[in-house]
């Protein structure tokens, strides 16, 4: 059996078993910080055990930490203090990336969801939904995330149709539209109740109109 010292060495394969390559140290990939986002009505409190359980569930196998998670328990109108807490945490880049269980959970409408996602890119954070398998850190769910702008100047278009057909219906039933009179319009039947003795609450309960407008009035 031959001397293992005088044995010729594989140097590319020490180095390489060494971590080092080409006289390089072999960098870690990086953990990805990951911010969760739950959200649930004040009637539908009982999922959110599980929208979290599935979040983290999915974090681990990805092999992210989970770096903050809040969640919001509120209406869908309601503003979500909660998911401001989190981007917040994104513009002071604490984390890599958002995970939700659901886009629904996340934006109001479309244009908000559109807006927040404009912003996470902006701000180099991703964003993942679970339940869509919709993932913005890839090439894919990138160009998927493009058809979000289309939706939501559909829905604004819905809107502004909806504005219109709302305000000419209003026309045709003789409706006053814009804003109402202010007291000012009033000056002339504020001083004639006055003179007759009528109180300046009663005028203004009359005319309905507030008592420091009457009371300015009569100055």
């Amino acid at each position: 059996m031959g001397d293992i010292s005088k044995m010729p060495i594989n140097r590319a394969s020490a180095r390489a078993e060494s971590g080092n390559v080409f006289g390089q140290a072999r960098r870690s990939a990086k953990i990805l910080r990951a911010g969760l986002y739950a959200r649930v009505s004040t009637n539908d409190q009982q999922t959110l055990a599980m929208q979290n359980r599935a979040m983290r569930e999915y974090a681990a196998r990805r092999g992210w930490t989970v770096a903050l998670q809040v969640r919001d328990v509120n209406s869908g109108a309601a503003k979500r203090e909660a998911r401001e807490k989190l981007l917040e945490a994104a513009r002071r880049r604490e984390i890599d990336l958002v995970l939700v269980w659901r886009l629904d959970r996340w934006g109001r409408s479309v244009t908000d969801l559109l807006a927040t996602l404009q912003e996470l890119e902006h701000l180099g954070v991703g964003f993942v939904s679970l339940t869509e398998a919709l993932d913005l850190t890839t090439p894919a769910g990138r160009a998927m995330a493009g058809l979000l702008a289309i939706f939501a100047e559909f829905e604004r278009e819905i809107l502004r149709e909806r504005t219109r057909a709302g305000l000419a219906h209003a026309r045709e039933n003789g409706k006053r539209l814009g804003r109402p009179a202010t007291a000012a319009a009033h000056t002339a039947e504020v001083r004639r109740l006055h003179r007759a003795g009528v109180s300046k609450s009663e005028i203004a309960r009359r005319l309905k109109i507030g008592r420091t407008s009457v009371r300015r009035i009569l100055v």
